[in-house]
Protein backbone atom coordinates (compact mmCIF):
# COMPACT_ATOMS: atom_id res chain seq x y z
CA UNK A 1 0.00 0.00 0.00
CA UNK A 2 1.42 3.76 -1.40
CA UNK A 3 2.50 5.78 1.66
CA UNK A 4 0.04 8.24 1.83
CA UNK A 5 -2.97 5.65 1.67
CA UNK A 6 -0.89 3.59 4.95
CA UNK A 7 -1.11 6.71 6.60
CA UNK A 8 -4.82 7.36 6.19
CA UNK A 9 -5.27 3.89 7.66
CA UNK A 10 -3.29 4.22 10.70
CA UNK A 11 -4.70 8.55 11.03
CA UNK A 12 -8.50 6.44 11.23
CA UNK A 13 -7.02 3.61 13.60
CA UNK A 14 -6.27 6.25 15.94
CA UNK A 15 -9.72 7.90 15.63
CA UNK A 16 -11.21 4.63 16.46
CA UNK A 17 -8.86 4.31 19.46
CA UNK A 18 -9.76 7.59 20.96
CA UNK A 19 -13.95 6.94 20.13
CA UNK A 20 -13.80 3.59 21.64
CA UNK A 21 -15.44 4.76 24.87
CA UNK A 22 -18.02 6.83 22.67
CA UNK A 23 -18.63 3.50 20.50
CA UNK A 24 -19.08 1.20 23.41
CA UNK A 25 -21.89 3.99 24.27
CA UNK A 26 -23.76 3.49 21.37
CA UNK A 27 -23.61 -0.41 20.94
CA UNK A 28 -24.76 -0.39 24.87
CA UNK A 29 -27.66 1.72 24.27
CA UNK A 30 -28.92 -0.32 21.48
CA UNK A 31 -28.03 -3.70 23.35
CA UNK A 32 -30.32 -2.75 26.08
CA UNK A 33 -33.56 -2.05 23.86
CA UNK A 34 -34.57 -5.63 23.28
CA UNK A 35 -35.44 -6.15 19.29
CA UNK A 36 -36.53 -9.76 18.61
CA UNK A 37 -37.85 -9.81 14.95
CA UNK A 38 -41.65 -9.92 16.18
CA UNK A 39 -41.82 -7.36 18.21
CA UNK A 40 -42.11 -4.21 16.31
CA UNK A 41 -41.94 -1.45 18.84
CA UNK A 42 -38.63 -3.12 20.44
CA UNK A 43 -37.02 -2.64 16.86
CA UNK A 44 -38.56 0.77 16.03
CA UNK A 45 -36.79 2.02 19.22
CA UNK A 46 -33.70 0.78 17.71
CA UNK A 47 -34.34 2.62 14.64
CA UNK A 48 -35.26 5.57 16.92
CA UNK A 49 -32.08 5.50 18.11
CA UNK A 50 -29.85 4.79 15.25
CA UNK A 51 -31.90 7.84 13.41
CA UNK A 52 -31.63 10.30 16.17
CA UNK A 53 -27.50 9.36 16.16
CA UNK A 54 -27.08 9.41 12.81
CA UNK A 55 -28.98 12.81 11.79
CA UNK A 56 -26.05 14.88 13.19
CA UNK A 57 -24.10 13.68 9.69
CA UNK A 58 -26.45 12.05 7.55
CA UNK A 59 -29.40 12.01 5.64
CA UNK A 60 -31.98 9.67 7.43
CA UNK A 61 -35.05 7.95 5.48
CA UNK A 62 -37.09 5.76 6.81
CA UNK A 63 -39.51 2.89 5.26
CA UNK A 64 -42.61 2.06 7.59
CA UNK A 65 -43.66 -1.26 8.23
CA UNK A 66 -46.99 -2.49 9.12
CA UNK A 67 -45.64 -5.69 10.66
CA UNK A 68 -41.97 -5.50 11.17
CA UNK A 69 -40.25 -3.17 12.46
CA UNK A 70 -39.01 0.11 9.77
CA UNK A 71 -36.26 -0.20 7.91
CA UNK A 72 -33.85 2.72 7.44
CA UNK A 73 -31.74 4.46 4.70
CA UNK A 74 -28.45 6.64 5.78
CA UNK A 75 -26.92 8.08 3.25
CA UNK A 76 -23.72 9.79 5.45
CA UNK A 77 -22.28 13.36 5.18
CA UNK A 78 -18.18 12.44 4.29
CA UNK A 79 -16.26 14.24 1.69
CA UNK A 80 -16.29 12.11 -1.41
CA UNK A 81 -15.63 12.84 -5.40
CA UNK A 82 -19.83 11.02 -5.92
CA UNK A 83 -18.77 8.76 -8.22
CA UNK A 84 -21.72 6.42 -7.14
CA UNK A 85 -22.15 4.84 -4.28
CA UNK A 86 -21.20 2.24 -1.76
CA UNK A 87 -23.79 0.10 0.24
CA UNK A 88 -23.13 -0.80 3.86
CA UNK A 89 -25.44 -3.20 4.66
CA UNK A 90 -27.02 -3.99 8.82
CA UNK A 91 -30.14 -5.70 10.61
CA UNK A 92 -32.02 -4.36 13.58
CA UNK A 93 -33.49 -7.41 14.50
CA UNK A 94 -31.91 -9.67 16.86
CA UNK A 95 -33.57 -13.78 17.82
CA UNK A 96 -33.40 -12.72 21.59
CA UNK A 97 -36.98 -12.42 23.00
CA UNK A 98 -38.31 -9.99 25.09
CA UNK A 99 -36.91 -10.53 28.76
CA UNK A 100 -33.45 -12.50 27.75
CA UNK A 101 -31.75 -8.99 29.10
CA UNK A 102 -32.59 -10.61 32.40
CA UNK A 103 -30.64 -13.53 31.69
CA UNK A 104 -28.15 -11.96 29.98
CA UNK A 105 -27.56 -8.59 31.09
CA UNK A 106 -25.33 -6.31 29.11
CA UNK A 107 -21.42 -6.20 31.17
CA UNK A 108 -17.98 -5.65 30.58
CA UNK A 109 -15.84 -8.12 31.28
CA UNK A 110 -13.07 -10.08 30.41
CA UNK A 111 -11.95 -8.12 27.85
CA UNK A 112 -15.51 -8.72 26.17
CA UNK A 113 -18.96 -6.67 25.64
CA UNK A 114 -21.58 -9.20 26.39
CA UNK A 115 -25.77 -9.26 25.48
CA UNK A 116 -28.27 -10.35 23.82
CA UNK A 117 -27.39 -8.97 19.90
CA UNK A 118 -23.93 -7.61 20.71
CA UNK A 119 -22.63 -9.55 18.19
CA UNK A 120 -24.99 -10.37 15.95
CA UNK A 121 -25.51 -7.39 14.87
CA UNK A 122 -26.28 -4.22 16.81
CA UNK A 123 -21.47 -3.58 17.07
CA UNK A 124 -21.60 -3.22 13.07
CA UNK A 125 -24.42 -1.28 12.95
CA UNK A 126 -22.68 1.18 15.25
CA UNK A 127 -18.84 0.46 13.47
CA UNK A 128 -20.59 1.81 9.94
CA UNK A 129 -21.73 5.12 11.34
CA UNK A 130 -18.60 5.85 13.27
CA UNK A 131 -16.92 4.66 10.20
CA UNK A 132 -18.28 7.63 8.41
CA UNK A 133 -17.77 9.85 11.16
CA UNK A 134 -14.16 9.28 11.21
CA UNK A 135 -14.14 9.96 7.47
CA UNK A 136 -15.96 13.37 7.81
CA UNK A 137 -13.84 14.46 11.40
CA UNK A 138 -10.75 13.83 9.48
CA UNK A 139 -11.48 15.47 5.97
CA UNK A 140 -10.43 12.40 3.65
CA UNK A 141 -12.28 12.26 0.74
CA UNK A 142 -13.98 8.97 -0.18
CA UNK A 143 -14.27 8.02 -4.00
CA UNK A 144 -18.32 7.46 -3.65
CA UNK A 145 -20.97 8.32 -0.95
CA UNK A 146 -21.51 5.63 1.47
CA UNK A 147 -25.32 4.44 1.97
CA UNK A 148 -26.65 2.18 4.65
CA UNK A 149 -29.48 0.26 4.79
CA UNK A 150 -30.49 -0.97 8.21
CA UNK A 151 -33.36 -3.50 7.77
CA UNK A 152 -35.59 -4.97 10.36
CA UNK A 153 -36.91 -8.18 8.94
CA UNK A 154 -33.21 -10.59 8.36
CA UNK A 155 -33.25 -12.86 11.22
CA UNK A 156 -36.90 -14.36 9.49
CA UNK A 157 -35.14 -14.11 5.58
CA UNK A 158 -35.60 -10.39 5.06
CA UNK A 159 -39.46 -10.59 3.60
CA UNK A 160 -40.14 -6.92 3.69
CA UNK A 161 -36.70 -5.69 2.65
CA UNK A 162 -35.19 -7.64 -0.04
CA UNK A 163 -36.82 -5.20 -2.39
CA UNK A 164 -35.55 -2.69 -1.15
CA UNK A 165 -31.56 -4.21 -0.60
CA UNK A 166 -31.93 -4.97 -4.41
CA UNK A 167 -32.89 -1.65 -5.21
CA UNK A 168 -30.21 -0.08 -3.47
CA UNK A 169 -27.39 -2.86 -4.46
CA UNK A 170 -28.41 -1.84 -7.72
CA UNK A 171 -27.14 1.38 -7.54
CA UNK A 172 -23.61 0.51 -5.95
CA UNK A 173 -20.02 0.13 -7.21
CA UNK A 174 -20.07 -2.64 -3.90
CA UNK A 175 -21.64 -3.82 -1.14
CA UNK A 176 -20.12 -4.40 2.16
CA UNK A 177 -21.39 -6.13 5.14
CA UNK A 178 -21.30 -5.29 9.06
CA UNK A 179 -22.23 -9.29 9.81
CA UNK A 180 -20.16 -10.03 12.70
CA UNK A 181 -17.01 -11.89 11.62
CA UNK A 182 -16.23 -15.78 11.50
CA UNK A 183 -14.42 -16.86 14.82
CA UNK A 184 -12.25 -15.24 16.79
CA UNK A 185 -9.16 -14.48 14.66
CA UNK A 186 -12.31 -12.03 13.08
CA UNK A 187 -12.19 -13.99 9.54
CA UNK A 188 -14.13 -11.73 7.00
CA UNK A 189 -16.88 -13.83 4.97
CA UNK A 190 -16.12 -14.78 1.35
CA UNK A 191 -18.52 -17.59 0.92
CA UNK A 192 -21.55 -18.70 2.39
CA UNK A 193 -24.17 -20.72 1.24
CA UNK A 194 -27.83 -20.17 0.43
CA UNK A 195 -30.76 -21.69 1.57
CA UNK A 196 -34.78 -21.95 1.95
CA UNK A 197 -37.29 -24.18 3.68
CA UNK A 198 -39.63 -26.46 2.46
CA UNK A 199 -42.77 -27.97 3.91
CA UNK A 200 -43.78 -31.72 2.90
CA UNK A 201 -47.54 -32.10 3.71
CA UNK A 202 -49.40 -35.34 3.73
CA UNK A 203 -53.10 -35.95 4.07
CA UNK A 204 -54.11 -39.98 4.91
CA UNK A 205 -57.27 -41.50 5.45
CA UNK A 206 -58.14 -41.66 9.08
CA UNK A 207 -59.56 -44.50 10.95
CA UNK A 208 -59.45 -46.29 14.45
CA UNK A 209 -55.92 -48.32 14.71
CA UNK A 210 -58.73 -50.75 16.70
CA UNK A 211 -61.58 -51.14 15.21
CA UNK A 212 -60.93 -50.50 11.18
CA UNK A 213 -57.43 -50.33 11.24
CA UNK A 214 -56.91 -51.49 7.74
CA UNK A 215 -59.54 -48.77 6.51
CA UNK A 216 -56.64 -46.34 7.40
CA UNK A 217 -53.81 -44.70 5.35
CA UNK A 218 -51.53 -43.41 7.81
CA UNK A 219 -50.22 -39.44 6.87
CA UNK A 220 -47.26 -40.41 9.54
CA UNK A 221 -46.29 -43.32 7.79
CA UNK A 222 -46.11 -41.66 4.26
CA UNK A 223 -44.22 -38.38 5.90
CA UNK A 224 -41.88 -41.12 7.62
CA UNK A 225 -40.97 -42.65 4.12
CA UNK A 226 -40.54 -39.43 2.55
CA UNK A 227 -37.93 -37.86 5.47
CA UNK A 228 -35.79 -41.05 4.78
CA UNK A 229 -35.62 -40.27 1.19
CA UNK A 230 -35.13 -36.69 1.30
CA UNK A 231 -32.47 -36.43 4.15
CA UNK A 232 -30.71 -39.39 1.45
CA UNK A 233 -29.82 -35.54 -0.66
CA UNK A 234 -27.77 -34.31 1.86
CA UNK A 235 -24.30 -34.58 0.26
CA UNK A 236 -21.83 -32.75 2.21
CA UNK A 237 -18.82 -33.31 0.05
CA UNK A 238 -20.41 -30.85 -2.09
CA UNK A 239 -21.86 -28.62 0.71
CA UNK A 240 -25.35 -29.44 0.18
CA UNK A 241 -27.29 -30.26 3.35
CA UNK A 242 -31.16 -31.23 3.43
CA UNK A 243 -32.12 -31.32 7.91
CA UNK A 244 -35.62 -32.64 8.40
CA UNK A 245 -35.85 -30.58 11.17
CA UNK A 246 -39.53 -30.51 12.54
CA UNK A 247 -42.50 -33.20 12.04
CA UNK A 248 -45.86 -33.11 13.57
CA UNK A 249 -48.76 -35.34 12.77
CA UNK A 250 -51.41 -37.46 14.23
CA UNK A 251 -54.11 -37.02 16.99
CA UNK A 252 -54.12 -39.29 19.27
CA UNK A 253 -52.14 -43.45 19.32
CA UNK A 254 -55.26 -45.17 18.79
CA UNK A 255 -56.48 -43.46 15.32
CA UNK A 256 -54.50 -43.82 12.19
CA UNK A 257 -53.28 -40.38 11.17
CA UNK A 258 -54.89 -38.51 8.33
CA UNK A 259 -52.62 -35.89 8.37
CA UNK A 260 -48.36 -34.99 8.92
CA UNK A 261 -46.03 -33.13 7.85
CA UNK A 262 -42.04 -31.96 8.05
CA UNK A 263 -40.33 -28.67 7.58
CA UNK A 264 -36.92 -29.36 5.77
CA UNK A 265 -33.81 -26.82 6.21
CA UNK A 266 -31.68 -26.69 2.87
CA UNK A 267 -28.79 -25.09 2.50
CA UNK A 268 -26.71 -24.97 -1.24
CA UNK A 269 -23.41 -24.27 -1.91
CA UNK A 270 -23.45 -23.28 -5.30
CA UNK A 271 -26.43 -21.81 -7.50
CA UNK A 272 -26.53 -24.21 -9.40
CA UNK A 273 -27.72 -26.59 -6.53
CA UNK A 274 -30.97 -24.54 -6.09
CA UNK A 275 -32.55 -25.71 -9.57
CA UNK A 276 -31.36 -29.18 -8.73
CA UNK A 277 -32.84 -29.58 -5.01
CA UNK A 278 -35.85 -27.73 -5.73
CA UNK A 279 -36.85 -29.53 -8.65
CA UNK A 280 -36.54 -32.65 -6.13
CA UNK A 281 -38.86 -31.60 -3.89
CA UNK A 282 -41.66 -30.73 -6.89
CA UNK A 283 -41.24 -33.97 -7.77
CA UNK A 284 -42.15 -35.75 -4.58
CA UNK A 285 -45.55 -38.33 -4.82
CA UNK A 286 -47.04 -39.95 -2.57
CA UNK A 287 -45.95 -43.65 -1.97
CA UNK A 288 -48.51 -44.74 -0.37
CA UNK A 289 -51.32 -44.21 -3.55
CA UNK A 290 -54.04 -44.07 -0.83
CA UNK A 291 -51.93 -40.61 0.57
CA UNK A 292 -51.63 -37.34 -0.67
CA UNK A 293 -48.40 -35.17 -0.62
CA UNK A 294 -48.24 -31.94 -0.69
CA UNK A 295 -44.83 -29.47 -1.30
CA UNK A 296 -44.40 -26.24 -0.68
CA UNK A 297 -41.57 -23.56 0.29
CA UNK A 298 -38.44 -23.30 -1.84
CA UNK A 299 -34.72 -21.71 -1.79
CA UNK A 300 -35.00 -17.87 -0.29
CA UNK A 301 -31.11 -17.18 -0.82
CA UNK A 302 -28.67 -18.42 -3.15
CA UNK A 303 -25.13 -18.52 -2.29
CA UNK A 304 -22.73 -15.93 -1.68
CA UNK A 305 -19.84 -17.21 -3.62
CA UNK A 306 -16.28 -16.92 -3.81
CA UNK A 307 -15.92 -14.87 -6.77
CA UNK A 308 -13.03 -13.03 -8.41
CA UNK A 309 -14.53 -9.38 -7.49
CA UNK A 310 -15.00 -10.81 -4.12
CA UNK A 311 -11.44 -12.07 -3.71
CA UNK A 312 -10.46 -8.21 -4.90
CA UNK A 313 -12.48 -7.32 -1.91
CA UNK A 314 -10.88 -8.98 0.17
CA UNK A 315 -7.94 -8.34 -0.76
CA UNK A 316 -8.14 -4.85 -0.52
CA UNK A 317 -9.58 -5.75 3.04
CA UNK A 318 -6.30 -7.65 3.72
CA UNK A 319 -3.92 -4.82 3.10
CA UNK A 320 -5.71 -2.51 5.20
CA UNK A 321 -5.51 -4.82 7.96
CA UNK A 322 -2.38 -5.97 7.39
CA UNK A 323 -1.69 -1.68 7.80
CA UNK A 324 -3.14 -1.93 11.17
CA UNK A 325 -0.96 -4.59 12.18
CA UNK A 326 -3.60 -7.18 12.51
CA UNK A 327 -4.09 -10.31 10.26
CA UNK A 328 -7.11 -10.75 8.46
CA UNK A 329 -8.43 -14.49 7.45
CA UNK A 330 -11.26 -15.59 4.80
CA UNK A 331 -14.15 -17.87 5.75
CA UNK A 332 -17.53 -20.00 4.14
CA UNK A 333 -20.17 -20.44 6.54
CA UNK A 334 -23.02 -21.89 6.36
CA UNK A 335 -25.29 -19.28 7.39
CA UNK A 336 -27.17 -16.13 5.18
CA UNK A 337 -27.40 -12.67 5.18
CA UNK A 338 -28.96 -9.72 3.01
CA UNK A 339 -24.85 -10.16 1.20
CA UNK A 340 -26.25 -13.46 -0.56
CA UNK A 341 -29.06 -11.01 -2.35
CA UNK A 342 -26.49 -8.91 -3.28
CA UNK A 343 -23.99 -11.10 -4.35
CA UNK A 344 -26.70 -13.20 -6.71
CA UNK A 345 -26.79 -9.98 -8.41
CA UNK A 346 -23.38 -9.47 -9.36
CA UNK A 347 -22.73 -6.67 -6.89
CA UNK A 348 -19.43 -7.51 -5.51
CA UNK A 349 -19.62 -8.19 -1.50
CA UNK A 350 -17.90 -8.45 1.07
CA UNK A 351 -19.40 -9.71 4.33
CA UNK A 352 -18.21 -10.59 8.01
CA UNK A 353 -16.74 -6.97 8.68
CA UNK A 354 -18.36 -6.57 11.62
CA UNK A 355 -17.71 -7.04 15.24
CA UNK A 356 -15.17 -9.53 16.52
CA UNK A 357 -16.50 -12.24 19.00
CA UNK A 358 -18.72 -15.52 19.41
CA UNK A 359 -21.61 -16.88 20.21
CA UNK A 360 -24.04 -15.55 17.29
CA UNK A 361 -27.59 -16.61 18.79
CA UNK A 362 -26.38 -18.53 21.96
CA UNK A 363 -26.16 -17.00 25.60
CA UNK A 364 -22.27 -16.81 25.14
CA UNK A 365 -22.61 -13.58 22.85
CA UNK A 366 -19.63 -11.03 23.31
CA UNK A 367 -17.58 -9.24 21.52
CA UNK A 368 -13.63 -8.65 22.04
CA UNK A 369 -13.42 -5.05 23.35
CA UNK A 370 -9.60 -4.95 21.44
CA UNK A 371 -10.93 -5.25 18.42
CA UNK A 372 -13.43 -2.68 18.34
CA UNK A 373 -11.08 -0.32 17.03
CA UNK A 374 -9.71 -1.53 14.46
CA UNK A 375 -13.14 -3.53 12.60
CA UNK A 376 -14.33 -0.15 12.64
CA UNK A 377 -11.29 1.66 11.21
CA UNK A 378 -11.31 -1.39 8.26
CA UNK A 379 -14.89 -0.26 7.51
CA UNK A 380 -14.14 2.99 6.87
CA UNK A 381 -10.79 2.71 4.96
CA UNK A 382 -12.76 0.54 2.38
CA UNK A 383 -15.01 3.03 2.29
CA UNK A 384 -12.59 5.44 1.49
CA UNK A 385 -10.41 3.13 -0.89
CA UNK A 386 -13.56 1.28 -2.69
Amino acid sequence: MPTDEAAQVLRILDYMRERRPDITDLIRTLVEIESPTGEKAGVDRVADEVAGFASRFASVRRYSQPEYGDHLRLELDIPSQGKGQILGLGHMDTVWDVGTLKRMPWREEEGRLWGPGVFDMKSGLVYMLFAALALRDLDLKARRRFVVQLVSDEEVGSPTSTQLTRAEAGRSAAVIVAEPSAGLAGDVKTARKGGGTYRVEARGVASHAGLDFGAGASAVLEIAEQIRRIASWTDLERGLTVNPGVVRGGTASNVVAERARVDVDVRIAAREQAQEIDRRFRRIEALDPRCEVRVTGGIRKTPLERTDDVVRLYELARSISEVMGVGLGEASVGGGSDGNTTAAMGIPTLDGLGAVGEGAHATHESILIDRIADRAALIAALVLRL
